[in-house]
């Protein structure tokens, strides 16, 4: 077994077919659960359905020709690529349109917006992993190992958080962690990293008065239970209520108005509701199949940039899928990202 699973091509379907199926059931469950807010919008109940599925064509059509582009490309595509978006992060506080209390979108034309943020964490995967390659031969003197890899992110956080925006933050800051755990870098060093990491999260969580709610409602839901401890309640009923084999495929009750951000944020709890504990279960055995083969790919690769883009790759779908379904099962505070490839 353990042969068979770092075949390339094993890898390659594996990566596929658990990829596709989310996105998949993404589909399904965002026309699912966007409905009802479609028809108070849009006058349709498939409007935000269509948009989804129109996305979704487009990241396949892109998947498809990234796999035809040679490493050499990717690597010849790191500077710019970081480049580009710090020019997006920049732009964004200009031109940025606020959803949800963030300015970290630009609206383009009709239904398309950019999140610069997005593109800034493939940009500093690509860039930190051309970085490391080519300091592999002094990865533990901290030196050269820090400089210039921590200033770039750091100030990329700083655009982030000047956006409103903390989760997305958060999640760079582990993409590197990851690409630096890849590339050897002493352990002490995480741990250092790790203090200075808790006590800026302390510090922005006393800054802002919603991030403290955000922090307090998490403690205990219930004291503000029409409040700020609204949303994660109403996830929790959702999930609740769905049992083993859920309340059937469109019948989700919370969707009505109940749970806010039911087709975005959380949507893990209308799958549960609708799905079951089956369901859930199943989203969960799809993320493992590709944190397995995102783990395969870096143990087996022997190109030094292509293990250690395949592990910033990797900790940024794993890391933010685990952040928005433990926000859901109230393991941690909401931080606003979206479930990937799902909503």
């Amino acid at each position: 077994m353990d042969r068979v699973t770092r075949h390339p091509m094993v890898l390659y379907y594996l990566l596929l077919g658990a990829a596709l199926a989310l996105l998949l059931l993404g589909l399904l469950m965002v026309l699912s659960s966007s409905s009802v807010l479609s028809i108070r919008q849009f006058g349709s109940p498939y409007t935000l359905a269509q948009r989804q599925g129109l996305f979704a064509v487009i990241g396949v059509v892109l998947m498809l020709v990234a796999t035809r582009i040679p490493i050499g490309w990717w690597r010849r595509l790191a500077w710019p690529a970081l480049i580009v978006a710090f020019v997006l992060l920049f732009a964004v506080l200009i031109v940025g349109v606020e959803v949800s209390g963030q300015r970290n979108w630009i609206d383009i034309i009709g239904p398309f917006r950019l999140q610069p943020s997005e593109f800034a964490k493939l940009a500093i995967i690509l860039w930190s992993a051309d970085l490391l390659t080519r300091k592999q031969a002094t990865i533990n003197r901290w030196s050269h190992l820090l400089i210039p890899l921590l200033p770039v992110p750091a100030l990329m956080l700083l655009l982030m958080l000047m956006e409103g925006d903390v989760g997305n933050p958060l999640l760079l800051a582990l993409i590197v962690g990851g690409v630096l755990f890849a590339a050897g870098a002493p352990l002490r060093l995480f741990g250092v990293l790790g203090v200075l990491g808790v006590l800026a999260i302390a510090a922005l969580t006393l800054a802002a008065p919603y991030r403290m709610s955000r922090f307090t409602s998490w403690l205990d839901p219930s004291a503000d239970r029409l409040g700020d401890g609204w949303q994660v309640t109403q996830g929790q009923y959702a999930l609740g209520t769905g049992g083993w084999w859920g309340v059937g495929l469109g019948a989700s009750r919370e969707k009505w108005g109940s749970l806010p951000e039911a087709h975005t944020d959380f949507i893990f709890p209308v799958i549960g509701e609708e799905l079951g504990l089956i369901g859930t279960l199943t989203v969960l055995l799809l993320f493992g199949v590709v944190a397995f083969v995102a783990f395969r790919i870096v143990q087996s690769a022997t190109d030094t940039f292509m293990r250690l883009t395949a592990a910033g790759i990797g900790t940024w779908i794993i890391v933010q899928a685990v952040v928005n379904i433990c926000a859901v099962l109230r393991l941690l505070p909401i931080t606003g990202v979206q479930l990937p490839l799902l909503s």
